[in-house]
Formats: C-alpha cells, sequence, structure tokens
C-alpha cells in the first residue's frame, strides 16, 4: 500500500515556517511513514537550508503533486522569480507568496494528488497587504471548498479545543455569541468527533462565558439566556454534552480529561490554556472539510 502523500505550504517566508518545516521533513521518521511535498521555491528553501544548517535536507523537484518521487521530500516549486526575504520582518512579499504556496496546495489537494495538507504559519499583518481577506487558514479553507461545517480544532493527544468564535476582539464577542451559534457548534463538533477521531458517543465540555460562568446572573446573563438553552436542545437531540463550566475551575482541576472535547466561547478561553499544557506538541486541525 501506498504511503500517503501530504503536502506542505512554505507559510510567511519571513517567519518561522521554513525553517520548522526544513527541520521536520529532515528527520528520517517522516519518509518512512508519508511522502512530503512542499510548495514553495528551490531559491528560498536553499536560502533557509543554508541559515538553518541542515545537512541532510535533500529533495526532488516535481511539476505538480501528480509527478512526485515516491518516498522522499518532494517540492513543487511554485514560483521561480527572485524573491527578498528579511527574517521576521512583515511585507507584502511574505504574504504574496504564501498565498501562491496555498493556493498551489489547495489545487493539488482538490484534484487527489495529495492526501492531506499541512500549512505552515503564515503572518496576518502580511497577508492584509495583498487583501486576503480571511483571519487564517481555515476562513479561507472553509470559503474555497463551501463548506458549512468546518471547524478549527486545537489538538494533542487526547485533548481537543474548539471554539464558538475565532478571531474577534473581546468586545464583538458577547454579540456573536448566540443560542444558534452555540447549538449548531456542538452539533458540528459532535459530528466530527465521530467522523474524524472514532468517537462513537462522543463527550463535550462547554464553558461559560463570564466569570464564574455568570453565577446565576450576578455576572452576566449569557449561560442563563444563550448556553444552556443551546445545550439543553442539544441533550434532546441526543448529544453527550456538559455546561457551562467556569473556565478557572474546568481547566484548574484538569477536568477536560474525562472529555473528549472542550468547547470555549472565544480565542483566549481555549487557546492559552490549551497551549499551556500542549505548547510545542499541540497542532490546529482544521477539521469538517468535504
Amino acid at each position: 500500500m501506498d504511503k500517503i502523500k501530504v503536502g506542505i505550504t512554505i507559510g510567511d517566508i519571513n517567519g518561522i515556517g521554513p525553517e520548522v518545516l526544513i527541520k521536520a521533513v529532515s528527520d528520517p521518521r517522516i519518509t518512512d511513514i508519508c511522502t512530503p511535498i512542499i510548495y514553495a521555491s528551490a531559491k528560498v528553501l536553499s536560502y533557509h537550508k543554508n541559515i538553518t544548517n541542515i545537512n541532510n535536507f535533500f529533495y526532488k523537484v516535481a511539476m505538480s503533486g501528480q509527478r512526485i518521487t515516491k518516498d522522499k521530500i518532494n517540492l513543487v516549486n511554485c514560483w521561480t522569480e527572485n524573491v527578498s526575504i528579511n527574517i521576521g520582518k512583515v511585507s507584502e512579499e511574505g504574504g504574496k507568496y504564501a498565498k501562491i504556496s496555498l493556493d498551489s496546495a489547495i489545487y493539488d489537494l482538490k484534484e487527489g494528488y495529495i492526501d492531506a495538507l499541512v500549512t505552515a504559519p503564515i503572518n496576518k499583518n502580511a497577508m492584509s497587504k495583498i487583501d486576503f481577506g480571511f483571519m487564517g487558514h481555515t476562513d479561507y479553507l472553509t470559503e474555497v471548498f463551501k463548506s458549512e461545517n468546518s471547524m478549527m480544532i486545537m489538538l494533542n493527544d487526547d485533548l481537543r479545543v474548539a471554539l464558538v468564535t475565532h478571531h474577534l476582539p473581546i468586545k464583538e464577542v458577547p454579540s456573536a455569541i448566540t443560542k444558534e451559534k452555540v447549538l449548531k457548534t456542538i452539533e458540528d463538533l459532535n459530528q466530527i468527533l465521530k467522523m474524524d477521531f472514532d468517537k462513537e458517543k462522543p463527550l463535550i465540555a462547554v464553558m461559560g462565558l463570564n466569570p464564574h460562568a455568570g453565577d446565576g446572573g450576578v455576572i452576566g446573563n449569557e449561560e442563563i439566556d444563550i448556553i444552556r438553552p443551546a445545550i439543553l436542545e442539544a441533550k434532546d437531540k441526543g448529544i453527550f454534552v456538559n455546561g457551562p463550566f467556569p473556565p478557572d475551575s474546568f481547566w484548574g482541576t484538569f477536568s477536560f480529561k474525562k472529555y473528549d472535547a472542550v468547547l470555549a466561547m472565544y480565542h483566549d478561553e481555549g487557546l492559552i490554556p490549551f497551549k499551556l499544557l500542549s505548547f510545542g506538541k499541540g497542532v490546529n486541525f482544521t477539521a469538517g472539510l468535504p
């Protein structure tokens, strides 16, 4: 049986992505389990290889993901022109070539030339300079694949964290949280846990929005008026879900270990504890794509 073909985007050429990519695929264990296909340019990879001092990084150049060398590191040369690389600097070029890499990999994914897609980090500021129009990979992939059920899940072993709202300023979070949105997110997460993680009867924990999950309405009513009704309706639909929990005590008592996934209301509520527990090991998984 052939190994899976994994497409890997370069991310921002001025960022950490190229270094991490080169160091990761240089590990011989990678080609033991898959055929990696990098979407970038030979010139950019050579530049970053030289400054990372990696001596065992070798690759085969391919015209597309359709014509690759199995069991070897492959490079799809997405552009040939010279580019200016300024490590640690935000630039329009950083956004431009990150998108070229991403679009090339997405094309091959759609065509079935690769089986999975791994994306190196992009810089939101750099992407804004090319009018990208999306806050991150998940939003862009959702639009490209016309998915109604996609979801960003932070993943590390048995810890999975999903969000109701994503990259929003804090002041906009409360108005973005509705009963319908919370309910749909619970339903989507439940389905994803079954399909992608083989959980027959997944158990989901839902966080509150306010300190102490509102303390019975003393510190806010969102838990009473929005989050709890959504949870109860999800229960009526046969979903195993509990909450809303006060996030501080939930994480502090390691209660997350009892659940297959945790659903947070906003970005930092979910990602701060996730990164404290998983920094350097966790990944961002875009689930629910066709």
